[in-house]
């Protein structure tokens, strides 16, 4: 006969704190889905309802009307789309490129100005030139009035994103990256078809984190975008919000999220590992 096996006893304190850990962090999941659910709710509902009685989690006066009319002249809608695309793409491609070359570099042991660099780059993030200097040098002496550059080399290379990829590929070991350099591999060599797929999660974490400060952008269109066929979707939103009744606003911003929502669950996995890592210190 085959001896019964015996269930490990669960201790009481690791019972109840799973109970109760899991009722707390259900209780934080329902107050941060309700506003999504709200404006969900208020997209389906007439302006005439939200005015009276406000957003609700049911539907009030039920209508499409507010999408019939996004989608009824598409037009201006996706071509703010195609450029919020271009964009995001554009910059979050050419970002990691950047990002991940300068992480690579200053995680490198038997590089001598490693410190000196991540602190030079450590000290961007406590002080900068402001608005008013940070504009006049893009519009003056860049010459990047009413270009896409504008909106794309702001939010290019970002210190946090750097720190993060810097502590992935300084878990490359450098016996791989000296064996590669005997075999007679250049550093270009090495970095494109060595160091960067063992990059990938990393890079998965810090693509994503791009592509959505891109993708939710609309300060930098304002300040320096001023022909309306190249306004991205985010800023049309921001003017549609002084023009157009609050349902209408709030069916453009589920447009604008479901992009989002589509590429959240293929990267999500690499969320928990590129942050703990991230705050690793290296």
């Amino acid at each position: 006969m085959t001896p019964k096996v015996r269930r490990k006893k669960i201790p009481k304190s690791v019972f109840w704190f799973n109970i109760f850990g899991g009722l707390w962090v259900g209780l934080l999941a329902a107050f941060c889905l309700t506003p999504f659910l709200m404006l969900i709710s208020g997209s389906f509902s007439t302006s005439q309802a939200i005015y009276r009685g406000g957003a609700q989690l049911l539907p009030r006066e039920f209508t499409l009307r507010n999408y019939e009319a996004i989608f009824r002249k598409p037009d201006r809608i996706l071509h703010a789309f195609s450029v919020s695309v271009f964009v995001t793409l554009a910059g979050t491609l050419v970002g990691l490129l950047l990002i991940s070359m300068t992480a690579y570099v200053i995680s490198r042991k038997d590089f001598r100005f490693r410190k000196f660099i991540s602190f030079y780059f450590y000290l961007t993030t406590l002080f900068n030139g402001g608005m008013v200097c940070t504009y006049i040098f893009y519009i003056r002496y860049y010459g990047l009035k009413d270009s896409f550059l504008a909106i794309i080399l702001p939010n290019l290379t970002q210190v946090l994103y750097m720190l993060i990829l810097r502590n992935f590929a300084a878990q490359v070991p450098s016996a791989l990256i000296e064996s590669a350099k005997i075999d007679g591999a250049g550093e270009f060599y090495i970095f494109l078809r060595i160091v960067l797929p063992l990059l990938r999660s990393g890079l998965a974490t810090v693509g994503l984190f791009l592509a959505l400060t891109y993708w939710n952008d609309w300060y930098n269109a304002m300040l320096y975008i001023h022909t309306e066929w190249k306004y991205p979707l985010q800023y049309l939103l921001y003017r549609a919000e002084k023009t157009q009744s609050v349902s209408s606003v709030m069916a453009m911003t589920c447009v604008t999220m479901a992009p989002v929502l589509f590429l959240y669950p293929f990267v999500q996995k690499y969320f928990l590992q590129g942050i703990t890592l991230g705050a690793i210190k290296g």
